[in-house]
């Protein structure tokens, strides 16, 4: 199914994200948990790369599989680090011969021990870029792209920051996901933003729960900038261990979506650690069975 269908219901997606893991054994364990949660019926899943491509073959090859053994919609990741025009013009075509039609296009992160986003001699430097080659080449594609509640890491200039992303939707992206936020405000202060600067597409609220203080530091480093509201941090401080504090972050994240939920916004993107734990909790605290019965 193509994004813009999925999308223009008239009510809140929910859509799950994955990273493939680092190895092919740990694909099959992936797999099965994204099995297990596609009980809830999620509008579409999608999964990323590593940092700096380095995942990119357990990316296609997982993708692939979902879309041949699952009834899911799948969006991939597709990134402009370490690839020529050519390379992302053979995976873009791999992906419309396996009946994949749905691309998340990033710029991406690069390597690791690299401090800098480096293009390759034939490839893109911008997001935007790889938006526009998708759209003129493989018009049947459905593209996203990332926005960001909270700042964009590169971009210390925030109006500079949205004419970038709106130069990436004008390319031809479909629609926003932004990253991780844990202040909802956030979320609606950026979208009225982009609302005033003339961008017109559906924006997704990406949600992460915090799963223990250690993986919360492993957060705010991944992010670069994660606004962790005080509120969310005294009450991981009363938790006694990493159980209690898995619960905090549950109920935190819980709150996030029912809020999210009561604003009717276009969708809410769940990024799941490759567990289905939080995501089962979240579901059942709302008292919901599946995206059809929201």
């Amino acid at each position: 199914m193509h994004i813009s269908q999925v999308l223009d219901r008239k009510k809140t997606s929910i859509s799950f994200e994955f990273f493939p893991p680092k190895n092919a054994e740990s694909s099959e364990d992936l797999f099965k948990t994204i099995q297990d949660l596609s009980s809830l019926n999620p509008a579409y899943v999608s999964v990323t790369y590593g940092a700096g491509g380095s995942t990119r073959d357990l990316t296609h090859d997982l993708v692939v599989k979902l879309q041949k053994e699952t009834g899911l919609t799948i969006v991939s990741h597709l990134t402009c680090v370490g690839a020529s025009k050519a390379e992302i013009s053979d995976i873009l075509k791999r992906y419309k011969n396996s009946g994949i039609h749905n691309i998340m296009a990033l710029r991406g992160d690069p390597p690791k021990g690299q401090m800098e986003f480096v293009k390759n001699l034939d490839g893109f430097e911008f997001a935007g870029e790889l938006v526009s080659f998708i759209k003129q080449n493989f018009p049947e594609m459905g593209i996203g792209v990332a926005g960001f509640p909270e700042g964009h890491p590169s971009t210390p200039n925030r109006l500079k920051e949205i004419e970038n992303l709106k130069w990436k939707v004008d390319q031809g992206a479909d629609y926003i996901c932004t990253q991780m936020f844990f202040d909802n405000n956030d979320y609606y202060d950026f979208v009225e933003r982009c609302e005033i600067a003339g961008i017109k597409v559906p924006i997704i609220a990406g949600i992460m729960p915090v799963s223990s203080r250690k993986g919360m530091a492993r957060m705010a480093e991944l992010s670069l900038g994660s606004r962790f509201p005080a509120k969310l941090l005294r009450s991981l401080s009363r938790a006694v261990d990493d159980t209690y504090a898995e619960n905090v972050g549950i109920h935190w994240a819980t709150e996030q979506v029912r809020d999210l939920l009561d604003h009717n916004i276009s969708g809410i993107h769940m990024y799941t650690l490759n567990k289905s734990k939080a995501t089962r909790k979240i579901y059942e605290s709302l008292g919901i069975q599946n995206f059809d019965a929201i």
